[in-house]
């Protein structure tokens, strides 16, 4: 169960490292703003809406450091390299080794043969974290 204060915490802590109010985070992930202000006085639970939604448009966010504060904020593994500006979400995540995801690929599944190019490729780990790598 999420705890309220907590999330609240949270979410104070993604307004302060991306230097943006309440009501911009709220206009960029596509909620009122009347929602973010009843998260952070601890009146409302955050749906799983807002919460999708949060992840999706702040790579640096981890589902389960926003969810229950276990985790890493900002993301840590090279998995997301924070801008100097508001990240956007074509920004490539790159693979902690430097072997071409088609490389690394070939030798655990079958790539297509048909001319198609991989776009992204997500891998979903029994903890319930992920890691998403897009090609370059």
């Amino acid at each position: 169960m999420v705890n309220n204060e907590d999330f609240a915490n949270r979410i104070k802590k993604l307004l302060s490292f991306y230097t943006i109010t309440a009501a911009q985070m709220a206009d960029k992930i596509g909620v009122q703003r009347s929602s973010i202000s009843h998260l952070l006085s601890g009146r409302n639970k955050p749906s799983l809406d807002f919460v999708i939604k949060v992840i999706q448009a702040y790579d640096e966010v981890d589902l389960y450091w926003l969810l229950n504060g276990k985790g890493h904020f900002p993301k840590t593994n090279n998995e997301v390299k924070r801008s100097d500006t508001t990240p956007t979400r074509s920004r490539n995540v790159q693979s902690e080794t430097n072997v071409s995801s088609q490389t690394a690929l070939s030798k655990h599944m079958p790539l297509p043969s048909d001319g198609k190019k991989i776009e992204h490729i997500i891998i979903f780990y029994k903890d319930g974290s992920f890691k998403k790598y897009e090609a370059a």
